[in-house]
């Protein structure tokens, strides 16, 4: 076809493919603004018109057609109107299946927004999220009820809970599945808050991320462009529905086009390709360590059975995509960069190796976004003599960051956290000129000569671990509030092998300190990919002027035991057991999994 076209070369070849992908993206977006009351709830009810018994959403729990999925979100939103929940945020603490959908879909279409919790948190760091998202409604599974009592009691928070598999089952029977008439409730505006997405950014403890109806709606046309979904198209998806990618990206993109999407609870590097092949799936999302553990599992007989024509997501490091790609025969991989409160991505449509992604030259003006010259001793970005910042060169590592549009343009907008000091904090000011203002990613990257973006490193204390973002202060945290425990400072080391960082903390104790202790301490206070899996025993922390904890040369150490005289400590999943110099081989050249 490309022959045809007097397109022979391989690289004018995929340059011509990404283009007509770029354009795709615009063409579908192109309509959003021109309709503010169209938002994804109203789309998939014009969807059911056309689509009816076709599956939207599969599961082991269950099948939602896209008229049965459109039948449960209309009684979700008399009910939500029954409870006079427009203008309030309901807590959703459920695990992946079907349902989740309908009911965010439901409540958000009469003008309530979703805080979308995530369900491997608990106690403080659980009622945390719900404080902050002043969610005073909250929908639990019954698996997940017991864990959000005790957060709800430790903090003092009043709530009205309805069990999802009890009480809100039986509410919702009584309710009709019909189309909601204007007259009963005219819905929302594009500009209105939809969910609160959690991101831990690069300090601190989570941030709630307000994301509205035009998002939610971009999001989902604008990857429905990039990967040119249709009705044949269906999606495995086993990424957490709390999050932006697993919950809105790989859903919407399919959705919009009349494909389905299969819901996992979780993801299984066993069971993966067998799920991939019973579904008949077309499409999958990814995260990097996904496909690296992909990469290290046995061979199994349906890893090239499957009818895959592509995969998408983030984090696939150069050194696992083309083993990824050769092995299970994956004939196109789009990889991107975005973040739940950004106000740019990046997308890597040719499928270059290693990198996150691009900004084609005729979208510039409309996503405008820079790296700029960092200094790590400092924190922030480094300026002129003028005060303004300094961009970098290519093949230089420093802040990707990308310009906040006017309230009323149609451009990229940071809308921002529930808390107005956080959503400040992530703004750059006066960055190119005077008044200016961009959106702080909190990610080191590089830029080469043709405009493809590669990630460095996490800015200031979050790092990533199992594909979650990891924040040192939340984990220190809760290593101090454990008996025995002086001092603590927890950060990131890296592992050979390994995606992003595993977890390590450094302790000074006393002599009522018990590991055992600890471990099940962490265990009640920390989901699995937050626990860290290294300790480094210290008789002192040691301490800048400003008593700020010195942590680089620690993480620079890492668990090595010929770095340091202190005693390091690994956790095997059901103890903590000293680390030495044969245990440290086994990890650091891949012989022991983590």
């Amino acid at each position: 076809m490309f022959e045809d076209l007097g397109v022979a070369d391989p690289v004018l070849r995929d340059t011509f493919s990404a283009s007509k992908a770029w354009l795709r993206a615009l063409e579908l977006t192109a309509r959003i603004e021109r309709e503010p009351q169209r938002t994804l709830p109203v789309v998939i009810d014009e969807l059911a018109t056309q689509f009816g018994e076709a599956p939207a959403l599969l599961s082991d729990r269950g099948t939602l057609s896209f008229a049965a999925l459109v039948a449960r979100m209309n009684a979700v939103a008399r009910w939500a109107l029954a409870h006079n929940l427009s203008g309030e945020t309901v807590g959703l603490l459920m695990p992946n299946q079907p349902d989740y959908l309908a009911i965010w879909l439901g409540i958000t279409r009469v003008g309530g927004s979703v805080a979308l919790l995530n369900t491997n948190l608990r106690g403080a760091a659980l009622a945390h999220c719900i404080g902050i998202a002043n969610s005073r409604h909250i929908i639990v599974s019954a698996s997940l009820r017991e864990g959000l009592d005790a957060a709800l009691a430790g903090a003092k928070i009043e709530a009205q809970v309805w069990v999802h598999d009890a009480d809100l089952d039986c509410e919702l029977k009584s309710f009709a599945t019909t189309p909601l008439p204007a007259e009963e409730h005219a819905g929302p505006r594009l500009s209105d808050r939809a969910l609160c997405i959690y991101t831990s950014g690069t300090t601190g403890l989570p941030k709630a991320a307000n994301i509205s109806h035009r998002r939610i709606m971009t999001w989902s046309y604008w990857f429905a462009g990039i990967l040119n979904t249709s009705a044949t198209d269906r999606m495995m998806n086993c990424l957490p529905m709390y999050h932006s990618v697993g919950g809105i990206v790989a859903i919407g993109s399919v959705l919009v086009s009349g494909g389905s999407v299969v819901v996992q609870e979780k993801f299984s590097a066993q069971r993966f390709w067998d799920d991939v092949v019973r579904w008949d799936c077309t499409l999958f999302q990814y995260i990097g360590e996904l496909c690296r553990y992909l990469l290290k599992a046995p061979e199994s007989s349906s890893e090239h059975a499957h009818r895959l024509r592509l995969a998408c997501g983030n984090g696939l490091r150069a050194d696992v995509w083309r083993p990824f790609q050769e092995r299970f025969r994956i004939p196109h991989i789009i990889e991107f960069y975005a973040a739940t409160e950004g106000t740019f991505s990046l997308i890597n449509v040719e499928g270059e190796p290693g990198a996150i992604g691009r900004v084609p030259p005729f979208l510039a003006h409309r996503f405008p976004s820079a790296i700029v010259k960092f200094d790590v001793a400092r924190g922030e970005p480094l300026r002129n003599e003028l005060g303004f910042c300094i961009r970098c060169a290519p093949g230089e590592a420093g802040e990707a960051i990308g310009q906040i549009a006017a309230k009323d343009a149609a451009g990229a907008r940071f809308e921002g956290y529930t808390s107005t000091a956080e959503s400040e904090a992530k703004v750059l000011r006066n960055v190119f000129a005077e008044g200016d203002a961009w959106f702080r990613t909190g990610d080191l990257m590089r830029k080469d000569a043709r405009g493809f973006y590669y990630f460095v490193d996490r800015i200031g204390d979050t790092f990533r671990w199992k594909g979650e973002n990891v924040s040192t202060f939340e984990v220190a945290e809760a290593i101090a509030a454990c008996p025995g425990v002086v001092e603590a400072t927890a950060y990131g080391v890296l592992v050979p092998g390994a995606e992003g960082r595993a977890g390590m903390a450094a302790l000074v104790i006393d002599a009522g300190f018990d590991f055992a202790v600890l471990h099940a301490h962490l265990r009640a206070r920390l989901p699995a990919y937050a626990r860290p899996l290294f300790l480094r025993i210290c008789k002192t922390i040691e301490t800048t002027e400003t008593f700020k904890q010195k942590r680089a040369e620690l993480a620079r150490e890492g668990f090595d035991p010929g770095a340091t005289s202190d005693a390091l400590y690994f956790e095997t999943g059901d103890a903590y057991v000293r680390l030495d110099s044969s245990l440290f081989t086994r990890i650091a050249t891949g012989q022991m999994r983590l």
